[in-house]
Formats: C-alpha cells, sequence, structure tokens
C-alpha cells in the first residue's frame, strides 16, 4: 500500500528521538485473530439459490447508438459477467455516453448475482460477481425511487453478508460491519460481528473500514482504546482517501492533534510494520 511521505514525515515529527524508548505495543500488522467462539456468517446449502429468487430476473436493454457501448451490449447478452458489471456501473454513474439510470444498472448487476452466485470465489471474475452483490445490497439499503426496488435493509444484509462470507469481498464487509454498527443501542452480538467484519475490511485495506475502526480504536468508542493502533489505521485511510471524503481527513487531524508524542511513536512503527507486511 503506498504511505505518502508527507504523512510518514507528519508522524515522524517531534517522535523521532523517542522511537528507541518507544513502548511495546501489541499489534503488529498481522490479521487480526478471529475469535473461534464467535458466530458468523457462513454460506449454507442452497443459500446462492434463495438469494437468487429474490432478486428480480431483468428485462432486456434497448440498443445503444455508441459503437464501444453497442459491442459491450452484445458481449452482455451473450452472459459475459465483466460486460455486465461495466454496463451496470457505466448506467450506475451515467458514464461513456450514457444517461445515469439506477434500474438499468439494477438489472445488470442482477443477470451477474443470477448466474453467478455459486463461482469459485478463487477465480479470476469472483470479485466482480461479489462486486456486483455490493451494488445490489445499497440498491436495496435505499431503494430506487419510483420503482419496483424499495428499500429493504434485510435484504441488503443478505447481500453483503454473501458477499463478505462466500467471497471474501472487503467492501462488502465495510458495509456489513456498518449495519451492525450503526446503531448505538446495537445488541452485544450485533457488535462483536460487526466489529469483526471492520477489522476484517480494514485488513484488507479497505481505507474507510481503516478510519472507522481507527476512530473507534483512538477514541475509545465502545472498544478498548488503543491510540497508537488507532492513529495508525487513520494515516493509511488519510493516505488512500479521495478528495471528497474529508470525514477521514478531519478524523486523521483531530486524532494526530490529540495523540501524545509517545502515541506517534508507536504508530509510525506499526505503520512502518504494516508496509513491510505489505511488501513481504
Amino acid at each position: 500500500m503506498r504511505i505518502s511521505k508527507r504523512i510518514v514525515f507528519a508522524l515522524m515529527l517531534g517522535v523521532a528521538p523517542l522511537l528507541a524508548a518507544a513502548p511495546s505495543f501489541a499489534f503488529d500488522g498481522a490479521p487480526i485473530n478471529p475469535d473461534p467462539a464467535m458466530p458468523v456468517a457462513t454460506v449454507q446449502s442452497g443459500m446462492a439459490a434463495n438469494l437468487r429468487k429474490s432478486i428480480p430476473q431483468p428485462g432486456t436493454a434497448a440498443a445503444l447508438p455508441d459503437k464501444s457501448v453497442v459491442a459491450l451490449q452484445y458481449a452482455a447478452d451473450e452472459g459475459h459477467p465483466v460486460a455486465q458489471w461495466k454496463l451496470g456501473r457505466m448506467y450506475a454513474n451515467g458514464e461513456g455516453g450514457l444517461a445515469q439510470d439506477d434500474l438499468r444498472a439494477f438489472d445488470y448487476f442482477s443477470r451477474v448475482a443470477n448466474a453467478h452466485a455459486d463461482d469459485n470465489p478463487s477465480t479470476p471474475e469472483a470479485q466482480v460477481v461479489a462486486n456486483a452483490f455490493v451494488a445490489l445490497g445499497r440498491y436495496y439499503l435505499s431503494g430506487i425511487p419510483n420503482s419496483k426496488v424499495k428499500s429493504d435493509p434485510e435484504r441488503a444484509r443478505e447481500m453483503f453478508s454473501y458477499a463478505a462470507s462466500y467471497f471474501g469481498n472487503a467492501d462488502a464487509q465495510y458495509d456489513l460491519a456498518r449495519m451492525y454498527l450503526k446503531t448505538g443501542d446495537a445488541s452485544r452480538d450485533d457488535f462483536r460481528y460487526g466489529a469483526r467484519w471492520l477489522g476484517a475490511a480494514a485488513q484488507k485495506g479497505q481505507h474507510q473500514a481503516q478510519a472507522l475502526l481507527g476512530q473507534m480504536l483512538f477514541n475509545g468508542d465502545r472498544l478498548p482504546r488503543q491510540a497508537a493502533r488507532g492513529l495508525m489505521f487513520l494515516t493509511l485511510a488519510r493516505d488512500a482517501a479521495s478528495p471528497d471524503e474529508a470525514w477521514i481527513k478531519e478524523n486523521y487531524n483531530r486524532a494526530f492533534a490529540k495523540a501524545s508524542d509517545d502515541d506517534r511513536a508507536s504508530a509510525l512503527q506499526m505503520l512502518e510494520h504494516w508496509v513491510q507486511g505489505k511488501r513481504d
């Protein structure tokens, strides 16, 4: 993962003399050890078939004049999941000269999910299928105005859970974690599920998960406070954030300003260990 020199330098400001005497810490950059006693969502027999039944079957989209889009349409109609996924993204974002159309996007994502839910998660196209489930989950979460797709949080949870468990998709793990953690009165089990999925996504480099987990750890928000570890995750998220993700940058800036010199020194060591682990 790329770490900007500016952020590493910022962590080093005022703490270089402390590195030799920095206290030891538990985090070593390795994946979070799962709690073997904690139940997690698993793929059960018939689950994919049941999910397919709940996904509306799409109609046939009208032909499009642009030659490149027509070629993509032809491949999609032949059943190529990557082409279907690309068209879904193009309609969702209004790209490639196509008018933004969430319902058509939903239909293309449905084609991918309906046909490939049982695909081996180790195949090259598996993440395209997982991304289709994530996209469908987000549509079910919010609904599509004036359409057959209504807001249905439980269906959204099922879509995220399938992509998170079966395909190991980090975005699905993050979205699933947010559903479990979004309320302050979440049950103990809900919080445990949410924290575990958040940690799994953060360890895979999902920067939004890193930002949320880092904030929770730094502030001791429903988790034991680990300021240095939290600052490390916030630093990773800050470096990967897009220009419009101001909340990540603001959380990083607040945490860095509040962090002690010892916390900054430990966070820098953790960050270096993380980067080295990714290289190895």
